[in-house]
């Protein structure tokens, strides 16, 4: 058990366990340090000094997101000597910063421009000393501008220590410093999964999502084309945030009606796919687990992680299900089987997804995306490009009357719904696979034994005498645990394991809302869980929508059609899908 220590921070008596940073005690008493390269989701780096501190008889100020609390320790969080050593230092980046507020992507929502404003810096006394730098437009999802890199380092920690890619580095010394991928090379030129998690944990506009927003808005200007979107499970659960409600807030009526207005001709649910996906891969994973074929099947909806599968270990590929992801079966369908019922030329429809994924701008570019004969899905856009979208269109989101989706690709399920969340993929499989093979109803829908945040869940399930052994892995460092284990043989026998790119799931994708509620990804889980539990569907193979495309059009899951057009295979891209 740990030892409990008592300290006094200004003026303000608090125990708490031995090993807590005094920026940690500090939060217990409600007195808020400000930090630049501090992040909850991230080891302590101590490299910005704005969060210093007086320690009471320490030789020099202290950084508080690294500092271990001592027993009698007293700190003073605001005297005068710690108040100027914060505005220097934020003076000091400002000085090296562009001044391009107005027009930066993360004005009003940066941490540099919050904490100029918070500790009252009025003027700066310095002038520039680092050199500009080109600003690396190359990657399909992201865009880097060093010159407004503040060299916290949370995406080089991020990138390396939870995702296993490090993709950043830091170079150069000085006022020469830089944070870049290696050698200087651009994102497209790297092995990247495009997860853009650095998008998200940048306090600043160093790296940020690439704006689609001016392509959506003219094909829905033209009067030649037919605009439909499609909006992921969790964008519903995270879109709010963006006109000021807490996560988890569900917001898919209002999210519908906004489409409608923006001017979209149908605004209809990749819920609907998620339920075909799981369709899909039921089947296919009761044949491998009869034929004992590629055994472990994983399954995903996430693209960063297929990247990360083909670079790094694309030795195991056949161990994934073929079956696309729900974002590439709605743009295959619906430029198919959709353009058919509802009469409309193919070769018109501008396929637009929301998304909460950075990666699914490069997925809808892949080669084999095509199986309409046309590029399935043909613009993405974040959900936080979708916010931004209504906000430029004067569209008030708060005063929107809810409106349900358009018919025949508008419906989905709460099994569908969790998609959004880890092991979301995996209990919807589950729901329908039990059912399939004991050919009984479930006695209870939720599979609650393999949800939660831990980074890699195990668990087994009874089909009704049949034993199945899963994973859940979220977040690529705990992706690269299963996969040696895989090569390794297998050892902990698993049958079905569910991967994911981004810690929590699509919940908190790189294009989703940037948030410092420490508690988002539970919040936002949590809301999805409850728009489930109030959905009179819940299965899958329940969906009215879903029974009629495979009795008029696919026939049934796996079939010659359905592996035409809602499936594919994986490779070792050796960089060429980036080129």
């Amino acid at each position: 058990m740990s030892k409990n220590v008592t300290l006094t921070i200004d003026n303000q008596t608090v125990t708490v366990p031995a090993g807590v940073t005094i920026w940690g005690a500090a939060r217990k008493l409600g007195i808020n340090i400000p930090t630049l390269c501090h992040h909850f989701d991230v080891k302590p780096y101590s490299g910005c000094r704005v969060c210093v501190v007086e320690v009471v008889g320490g030789r020099a100020l202290a950084a508080a997101c690294s500092f271990p609390v001592t027993d009698g320790l007293v700190v003073l969080t605001n005297s005068p000597k710690v108040r100027e050593a914060r505005r220097l230092v934020v003076e000091l980046l400002l000085a090296n910063h562009p001044h391009e507020c107005l027009t930066c992507d993360r004005n009003q929502n940066c941490e540099l421009q919050k904490l100029a404003l918070d500790l009252g810096v009025k003027e700066i006394r310095f002038e520039k000393a680092k050199p500009t730098w080109e600003i690396d437009n190359t990657s399909p999802s992201l865009v880097r501008d060093p010159n407004k890199c503040v060299l916290c380092g949370r995406c080089v920690r991020f990138c390396s220590d939870k995702q296993t890619c490090a993709v950043y580095t830091f170079a150069n010394r000085g006022y020469s410093s830089i944070v870049t991928p290696a050698f200087g090379k651009g994102l497209r030129e790297v092995a990247c999964t495009l997860c853009g998690q650095c998008s998200v944990i940048c306090p600043v506009g160093a790296i940020t999502v690439k704006d689609d927003t001016e392509l959506v808005l003219n094909a829905i200007d033209d009067p030649e084309k037919v605009v439909i979107v499609q909006t992921a499970p969790s964008v519903r659960v995270a879109l709010g945030e963006m006109f000021g409600e807490a996560p988890g807030s569900i917001v898919t009526g209002k999210m519908v009606a906004g489409l409608k207005r923006l001017g979209f001709d149908k605004v209809l649910d990749t819920n609907f796919t998620a339920d075909v996906t799981i369709m899909e891969e039921a089947t296919e994973f009761l044949h491998r687990l009869e034929a004992n074929k590629h055994m472990p099947m994983i399954t995903s909806c996430s693209p960063g992680w297929i990247n990360f599968m083909e670079m790094f270990y694309p030795e195991l590929v056949e161990h994934h299900s073929s079956c696309k992801s729900p974002q590439q079966i709605f743009g295959a369908l619906v430029k198919t089987y959709y353009a058919e019922l509802e009469k409309i030329d193919p070769a018109k429809i501008v396929s637009v997804s929301i998304m909460p994924c950075t990666a699914k701008k490069f997925e809808c570019t892949r080669p084999e995306m095509h199986a309409s004969g046309f590029q399935d899905v043909d613009i993405v856009l974040t959900t936080r490009e979708l916010g931004k979208l209504l906000k430029s269109c004067g569209v008030d989101f708060e005063g929107l009357k809810p409106l349900p989706y358009d018919p025949v690709m508008g419906i989905g399920t709460g099994a569908a719904t969790i998609f959004g969340n880890t092991g979301g993929v995996m209990e919807a499989a589950l729901r329908t696979a039990y059912e399939v093979v004991t050919k009984k109803t479930l006695p209870a829908v939720e599979f609650t034994q393999i949800r939660g945040l831990g980074g890699l869940r195990e668990a087994e399930i009874d089909l009704d005498g049949t034993k199945i052994k899963v994973a859940i892995a979220h977040g690529l460092g705990n992706a690269r645990q299963v996969m040696e284990l895989i090569k390794a043989g297998n050892p902990r026998k698993w049958h079905f394991i569910e991967v994911m790119a981004c810690p929590g799931g699509c919940i908190s994708g790189g294009g989703q809302p940037i948030t410092s509620d420490i508690n988002y990804r539970a919040k936002r889980i949590r809301g999805l869980y409850d728009d489930d539990r109030h959905l009179s569907l819940r299965k899958s193979h329940e969906n009215p929508e879903v029974q009629a495309l495979y009795k008029n059009y696919l026939q049934k899951p796996g079939g010659e059609l359905s592996h035409k057009l809602l499936h594919t295979t994986y490779h070792n891209p050796h960089m060429d899908l980036y080129t």
